[in-house]
């Protein structure tokens, strides 16, 4: 049995799952010819033998099976002494490793039935965001508005379990086609929540079946739209926002990603942010068509991103009162902006007093002028209801005397913003990265002299500084690295993902990668390799708290990223990533207080159906991570780089389970 599978396996490829079966099966067959055997030695020995027989006969066996599997080993391992740069480089040499990976997999399989593996969680919680329990913040005293903002010391749950799919979930479409088609039932909005929403965008999309089409000949008038605001800031197209500095906009409110969607093919990075909801989320359907979003609002604290983020705020009737609270929200905006960015806002700018037709009308625009002008932000331009404002490039402007300007905060207070309170002053207008947007470099490697601007960096009394050498090497490991994991990805994805009928072979990995969430990001290096290669795919680069600060040298290079504590839930819904990866992670959560299972039961949540899970990492973690990921079902295999190290590779698979 074993024979006839490794010599199949030198033939054809097989699933991850179908060479465990057959694991399973070759056992059963064993065992079947056991009382063959039996029947033949009590012959020869009688019905009783001797006591001291049957010790040698077992000392016998386990010997055989050690040799074997030694020899065995040996002959697999022959094959694998090349380096780590050319490691996987054919679908030759990843069958040749999948044979070695069948001794390893014996032992997961005995384990298998002393592990008791999770529950799936209730149909309640298939769209369970923790962190966001609205009623438990209220019946903790939260209100105005906080209920809706997370807390995590509220609605942590003792429970543990595996937050399942819905009923009728389906495998997102490949790119681009899932960009504009998505399967309904992948989400928790209802079909007649969509088609009586006000909204435009939403009102335009189609129902077909099971499936959610958006136009993609701009029939919400998105490609018109952004063609407006590049037209208001004194561009000739849109396609010109990257030449003029705009590489990263902030879109709060996002709707369900139209706007980011058509400014995606131009090589700009749209963050969507938007509050939580339980009835689904603008997030969630952004999320699932394969844009970059997260959960965040304007409420009481400060957005997860250092000063001087991005080069554009968006609103689109995102239904926040900016004016509000002395204008503390528009603070918050100034303080994510980089110098000469854009604040665009798309909205009624006038409100009915009393309920008459006749009631007269109060403009909003007053107020908002006026705190503008303490902003030194200066108004641009006006078309319809979009109004859009520039930041100034010139810090004098806040020591001019010249008008009553917003409090400058005090030296040292711009510390890495994870959900600070907001505050109602001005900083990091003394920064060394106060760089106008136009001066910037539209590539996203940074130059010796805009690495020297981020010199050192301090979090929780970890101080850091950054190397040009440094910098550049990361890129260098990060380029072999990719290489690494798409060949290695590349014939399990096809194993799994077999060709549908009608399709032409499809190019590696089957475009079914389309986002990457990044849980150590370092530097963005991988994410930087990922443009380097042009890979369609984008990376959500994930600084832990307690880390080197360096997200606002990611931040910098024009990607998405966010901070982080990875002891806590992330702000995302249920299955919105499609790989997880954490480089050297698992270490660092052995050395916190965070608990590694929980973790792990967290990526579980993050990560759809038949997703992938890379950890790389030392010895110990790795194989106590190996251990635990049996609780949630995950398929498992442990890679040796084969170099001396003590690193190792865990590649896991996410099934999809349903019940």
């Amino acid at each position: 049995m074993l024979y006839a599978l490794l010599r199949d396996l030198n033939r054809r490829r097989f699933p991850f799952r179908v060479v465990l079966n057959w694991i399973i099966e070759g056992t059963s067959e064993i065992l079947d010819m056991r009382s063959s055997w039996v029947n033949k030695i009590s012959v020869i020995l009688g019905s009783k033998p001797p006591f001291n027989w049957l010790i040698l006969c077992l000392i016998s066996v386990l010997a055989l099976i050690v040799v074997l599997g030694t020899s065995t080993s040996n002959v697999f391992d022959s094959v694998s002494t090349t380096p780590v740069s050319d490691i996987y480089t054919s679908y030759r040499r990843q069958k040749e490793r999948a044979a070695i990976d069948l001794f390893d997999l014996k032992s997961l399989s005995l384990a298998t039935g002393r592990v008791k593996e999770f529950g799936l969680c209730g149909k309640e919680r298939e769209n369970h965001v923790p962190c966001y329990n609205v009623t438990a913040n209220m019946l903790a005293g939260y209100k105005e508005g906080e209920e809706y903002d997370r807390h995590c010391e509220v609605s942590r749950t003792a429970e543990r379990c595996l937050v399942r799919p819905p009923k009728d979930y389906k495998i997102p479409l490949s790119w681009p086609v899932g960009r504009d088609i998505i399967w309904s039932g992948n989400l928790k909005v209802t079909k007649d929540q969509l088609l009586s929403s006000g909204s435009p965008t939403k009102r335009l999309m189609l129902l077909e079946e099971n499936q959610i089409s958006f136009h993609s000949e701009d029939g919400d008038g998105v490609k018109e739209y952004s063609f407006q605001i590049a037209e208001m800031i004194g561009l000739g197209t849109d396609s010109e926002f990257l030449q003029a500095g705009v590489r990263s906009i902030l879109d709060i409110g996002c709707g369900f990603g139209s706007f980011g969607a058509h400014l995606t093919s131009m090589n700009v990075m749209v963050m969507c942010i938007a509050t939580y909801e339980a009835t689904g989320s603008q997030v969630q359907m952004a999320l699932e068509r394969g844009l970059p979003a997260m959960l965040g609002n304007f409420i009481t604290k400060q957005l997860p991103y250092p000063s001087l983020s991005f080069d554009m705020v968006h609103c689109a009737q995102c239904e926040i009162s900016w004016n509000d609270k002395g204008g503390i929200f528009l603070i918050e905006a100034d303080r994510l902006l980089r110098p000469g960015g854009y604040f665009v806002l798309t909205s009624p700018t006038s409100k009915a007093v009393g309920g008459s037709l006749s009631s007269k009308k109060i403009s909003i625009l007053t107020p908002l002028e006026e705190i503008t002008r303490r902003l030194c932000w200066t108004f641009l331009a006006q078309q319809y209801e979009t109004y859009i404002w520039q930041k100034t490039t010139d810090p004098r402007c806040y020591l001019s005397g010249k008008q009553e300007i917003v409090p400058l905060c005090k030296e040292g207070h711009d510390t890495p913003s994870y959900y600070q309170p907001l505050v109602p002053c001005l900083s990091s207008t003394t920064s060394k990265r106060w760089i106008p947007i136009q001066n910037r470099s539209s590539s996203s490697r940074l130059s010796s002299a805009e690495l020297e601007v981020h010199g050192k960096y301090s979090s929780l009394m970890v101080l850091y500084c950054v190397q040009s050498d440094d910098y550049a090497d990361d890129l260098q490991i990060w380029r072999t690295a990719l290489k690494n994991y798409w060949s290695l990805l590349t014939p399990l994805i096809f194993s799994d993902h077999p060709k549908r009928p009608g399709d032409e072979d499809p190019l590696p990995p089957f475009n079914m990668i389309r986002n990457v969430m990044d849980m150590n990001a370092h530097y963005g290096g991988l994410n930087a390799a990922f443009v380097e290669q042009k890979k369609t795919v984008w990376v959500m680069n994930v600084v832990p708290v307690g880390s080197p600060n360096t997200l606002p040298l990611i931040l910098d290079q024009g990607f998405a990223g966010v901070l982080h504590d990875w002891c806590e839930p992330f702000p995302t819904y249920p299955r919105t990533y499609d790989l997880l990866h954490a480089n050297g992670l698992l270490s660092q959560l052995l050395s916190s207080r965070c608990s590694m299972l929980e973790f792990l039961v967290e990526m579980d949540r993050i990560l759809r159906p038949e997703g992938w899970v890379i950890l790389n990492d030392k010895v110990g973690p790795i194989e106590q991570a190996r251990m635990l990921v049996t609780h949630i079902r995950w398929e498992a295999r442990v890679i040796d780089f084969q170099n001396g190290s003590d690193q190792r590779l865990l590649v896991c698979q996410k099934p999809f389970v349903k019940k």
